[in-house]
């Protein structure tokens, strides 16, 4: 009878773990397909519709400033939203992440155009993408938390690995629905309106989300902290003060992962259409075959990490990165169509992943349950901001400048030493059990 018993509390916690990655992935993909959006569409039509000038770098460099402006809401965002998730439960804020992001993307595709309002276009392409930076800073840590909360011991890897896979396939979701609309319509059409289509296709697929979201249930290790009233206390900066080395730690290793994660689908595709002067579907294949390679790399960097550690997966990640820098660009640079994709294929695709995957589970085990949600949230999107956030317009800066990708490639070896230092000094998490 125990025994039985027994099996069936397992087969419901098997059930239970599942649901919540199933709400990871299904979420994060939607989700974030509104925040990625935005990337795809700075580099290849924004500039046009809401910063005209001749000079296509004056243009370009204009709109990933406003990219970059939505990083800034994103430490907010993560902290306010986080501080949400530890005080009243994960579930209100992974649905609440959801009406934000999916109202401000929505509104982006109903923006006039500068030709249409003027100075009010960018203005208010700014107000939004500020609203939509917001509710991205909770939305990654709160379905990763999820996730790892649910798994079981020995499995938070792989359990950690089901929102950033979210994550590529939104990536995956946002080329393609661009690509399609490119491919269907003349230039000037897509130019007029049919860059809307992907926004507003982004904004009601939130309900989708949202739906999954709604009957998700707290993970079991978070309920015993609210018993215990150890989540009665927490403070917007509670997880800072109690434990600052975690904050450093995640704020240091996230430098070289977040520089890379926008460097790529964003940067790099804009210099294939602008510097190169390629087909804007050529740069848009290459990130939707890297996304397909990430679908498979990403779930297998996870369960490895279970097996040889966080760290050791999250360095060799950062090391191929940086070692995969000059000969991408070389690759870019021969303008081959097969030689692009094999650029992207491995960076984006395969290097990439090995320090995202790792990184999800191991953020989540250094922080104790009670604030778990609010130090992940805002130390990681501190981070982004830092990193992510700047990088398209640091690099775009850098290759006006010098005409050439090689201070592209040093500024992102910066970035890989400062996360390879940070991964000196953290702990390895794999065995630790979460309470």
């Amino acid at each position: 009878m125990a025994e039985d018993l027994q099996a069936q509390r397992k087969v419901g916690r098997d059930q239970k773990s599942r649901r919540a990655a199933l709400a990871a992935l299904i979420g994060t993909v939607l989700e974030w397909y509104d925040f990625i959006i935005y990337g795809t569409a700075a580099a290849i039509v924004l500039n046009k519709v809401f910063f005209p000038s001749t000079d296509p770098y004056v243009g370009t460099l204009a709109v990933f400033a406003t990219y970059a402006v939505g990083f800034l809401a994103r430490p907010l965002g993560g902290l306010f939203l986080g501080y949400l998730g530890d005080r009243y439960g994960r579930k209100l804020v992974l649905v609440l992440t959801l009406v934000i992001m999916g109202t401000a993307t929505f509104l982006l595709g109903c923006l006039p155009s500068y030709a249409q309002i003027g100075i009010w276009a960018p203005i208010l392409l700014v107000a939004l993408r500020l609203l939509q930076g917001f509710g991205a800073g909770g939305e990654y840590a709160g379905a990763v938390v999820l996730s790892v909360e649910h798994a079981q011991e020995g499995k938070r890897g792989a359990a950690g690995a089901w929102a950033p896979m979210g994550f590529a396939l939104a990536t995956l979701l946002a080329n393609a629905v661009f690509f399609s609309v490119i491919a269907l319509m003349p230039e000037d059409q897509f130019l007029q309106w049919g860059w809307r289509i992907p926004f507003l296709f982004g904004g009601v697929c939130v309900l989708v989300g949202y739906f999954i979201r709604r009957g998700v249930e707290e993970p079991p290790v978070y309920e015993r902290a609210v018993e215990q009233a150890k989540t009665a206390k927490i403070g917007l900066f509670t997880s800072i003060k109690r434990n600052p080395r975690s904050f450093v730690i995640v704020l240091l290793t996230r430098m070289g992962e977040n520089g890379f994660a926008y460097l790529y689908p964003v940067f790099c595709v804009s210099y294939v259409i602008t510097t190169l002067g390629q087909p804007r579907s050529m740069a848009l294949w290459a990130v939707i075959i890297a996304s397909v390679i990430q679908v498979a790399t990403i779930p297998f960097f996870g369960v490895l990490s279970d097996r040889l550690g966080r760290k050791t997966v999250y360095v060799a990640g950062t090391l191929l990165s940086m070692a995969w820098l000059v000969p991408f660009f070389l690759l870019l640079d021969t303008g081959g169509v097969a030689a692009i994709i094999l650029g992207f294929g491995i960076g984006l695709g395969i290097a990439y992943p090995a320090m995202l995957a790792p990184q999800a589970s191991w953020y989540a085990e250094l922080f104790d349950t009670q604030f778990r949600l609010s130090g992940f949230a805002f130390s990681r999107e501190l981070g982004s901001l830092l990193a992510g956030g700047v990088a398209p317009f640091i690099a775009t800066a850098l290759a006006a400048w010098a005409h050439h990708w090689w201070p592209i490639v040093a500024y992102m070896w910066v970035l890989g030493i400062i996360t390879l230092i940070g991964l000196k000094l953290g702990p390895e998490t794999v065995s630790k059990k979460l309470g």
